[in-house]
């Protein structure tokens, strides 16, 4: 018990780094705020800010569209949030390229590269690139689909430059880019998580980028990452489930099929659960449901992983696939850390809604 006690406190000791230890307070409280289905009082006392926030949220709208220009020469389709943080657009925009390229088409990705060390220049990926140098969700894309990806704060000048690269791409896909507004775009796919919108309110006394509209526009498609709707927009539900669980050195050698691990081969067993996710708790619920015994770990958002952020003695680790990215396998000692990947497909009818609006001059032969 002694023990049991000792590694707990070193764990939750090492879940609070300086990144970690801020975001658990002022941060932390805030967002409880921000998730309950009605505005309290705090939030309410900062509405004057959100409608600041909306106000200088729409000049800088009507500044990048006088900047934006007819068409980029390709169909765009622009995945994102309304929401901070996660949503799931991770996951989306893989499905979304399996699903365009089983249509014939040739997609290739633009992505700003959240959290990497030089967030000013363009960097297309490629088999040598690192999360550090592109960002973790970027490389997870390149990593999982083959996609060509260029990544930059800019993503007009993104987009423009994986065209010149690889010209044989004709649609691409935006990870992320909603607010964006200086590429132009022909579908809107807008994620939502179980969460919904939250209390409803913008920045800061919310947690919505921009507002919810009544009605979803002719160009959104509404994607809700959950097992219903969660706001009242007319959207598509997804079939998201756990896949299995991947040794991480077999996972960055290319996941095979014979190399997966139902997961109830730790039936009966207590491991530990990391992730470094916008809502870590999804993925330890979806452990649990599956029949796993965890001891949580949840890390900020796009966290580090270099070193370890658990005692080196811990005998098993399971890990998102999004934090796979940043851990190389030399780097984890004995411990044998596991790779659980989601099996996420898009609807029938998300993707007929798709094909309704891209353009059709465009489409592949």
């Amino acid at each position: 018990m002694a023990d049991s006690e000792a590694r707990g406190r070193e764990q939750r000791a090492v879940a609070s780094p300086p990144l970690a230890a801020s975001s658990s307070g002022w941060s932390q409280r805030l967002q409880q705020h921000w998730w309950r289905p009605q505005v309290s009082g705090w939030m309410h006392a900062l509405r004057p800010l959100a409608v600041l926030f909306q106000g200088l949220a729409a000049l800088h709208r009507q500044s990048q569209l006088r900047q934006r220009p007819a068409s980029v020469g390709r169909p765009v389709i622009v995945v994102g949030n309304l929401v901070v943080g996660g949503a799931g657009k991770t996951p989306t925009v893989i499905a979304l390229i399996e699903l365009l390229r089983r249509d014939g088409w040739r997609p290739g990705v633009v992505s700003r590269g959240y959290g990497r060390t030089n967030e000013a220049a363009l960097v297309e990926l490629d088999e040598h690139s690192e999360a550090s140098d592109c960002g973790d969700e970027p490389l997870l894309i390149h990593r999982r689909t083959g996609a060509p990806v260029v990544v930059g704060r800019d993503r007009l000048a993104g987009a423009r430059h994986l065209l010149e690269r690889h010209p044989q791409v004709d649609v691409i896909v935006s990870d992320d880019g909603l607010q964006h507004h200086r590429l132009p775009r022909d579908v809107e796919v807008v994620v939502f998580d179980g969460r919904g919108a939250g209390n409803g309110l913008t920045l800061p006394a919310g947690p919505l980028r921009q507002p919810v509209p009544d009605s979803a526009a002719p160009h959104m498609l509404v994607v809700y990452n959950a097992a219903e709707p969660s706001t009242p927009l007319p959207g598509h539900v997804v079939r998201r489930q756990l896949a299995g669980a991947v040794a991480l050195g077999p996972w960055w050698k290319g996941q095979q099929p014979q190399a997966v691990h139902p997961l109830s081969d730790w039936a009966g067993r207590r491991v530990l659960a990391a992730a470094g996710t916008g809502d870590p708790e999804r993925f330890f619920r979806m452990l649990e449901e599956a029949g796993l015994t965890i001891d949580r770990l949840p890390l900020p958002d796009h966290a580090r992983l270099t070193p370890p952020p658990w005692p080196t003695d811990t005998p098993d680790v399971f890990i998102t696939e999004k934090d796979a990215v940043k851990l190389r396998p030399e780097a984890v000692g004995a411990t044998r850390v596991w790779v659980v990947a989601l099996d996420f497909a898009l609807p029938p009818a998300f993707a007929q809604a798709l094909r309704q609006r891209l353009p059709r001059t465009a489409h592949p032969a």
